[in-house]
């Protein structure tokens, strides 16, 4: 980002200077940084933005929640989970369920997703537990390791995302599987 006299100075466009100098659009692109400083025009890195998973609008000042909300209305009262009440047909409604509205944080969001991971990997082989059952064939020693890596690191995931007590901690958590071997 390019600023001259601390405002910002969009490229592509045509600007002038403090002395009133005017500019056409592509000279940003062309001149050289000398140049650009001459006539005081400064640049400036663009800001980082904050990783979405854990913060609202990118901003650090705005992490998402860690734990589970159960909603409620501005008086305090209970949110329920809606669902169609087709009892008349010509006019179905949505009506509270007796099951409480629960906004998930970032904890029971990630534990899913590693939950989600590890099925999917061990999806791949769950054939051979499958074989193993029906037909009695061995399952290779290797893949028995391997699906017992992936699930001894799903329950290790787990425990460590349920420990953290701060967005930058679950930030900071590597949930990589190990390589199939």
């Amino acid at each position: 980002m390019f600023l001259i006299d601390g405002k910002p100075l969009a490229i592509d466009t045509p600007f002038t200077d403090a002395n009133g100098n005017q500019y056409p659009s592509n000279w940003i692109r062309f001149a050289t940084s000398a140049d650009k400083t001459r006539i005081g025009i400064t640049e400036v890195a663009d800001p980082v933005r904050a990783d979405d998973r854990f913060y609202w609008d990118g901003n650090t000042d705005n992490p998402k929640a860690l734990e589970d909300k159960e909603e409620s209305d501005k008086d305090g009262n209970p949110l329920y989970v809606k669902i169609l009440d087709n009892t008349d047909p010509l006019n179905p409604v949505m009506v509270d369920s007796t099951k409480r509205l629960v906004t998930k944080g970032l904890k029971s969001n990630f534990i899913s997703q590693v939950k989600t991971t590890a099925g999917s990997i061990l999806a791949q082989t769950d054939w051979m537990v499958t074989r193993k059952v029906e037909r009695d064939v061995d399952i290779p020693a290797s893949v028995v390791a391997y699906r017992a890596s992936v699930v001894a690191k799903a329950d290790e995931l787990e425990a460590a995302i349920a420990a953290v007590t701060s967005v930058e901690e679950l930030a900071a958590l590597s949930l990589a599987f190990p390589d199939k071997e």
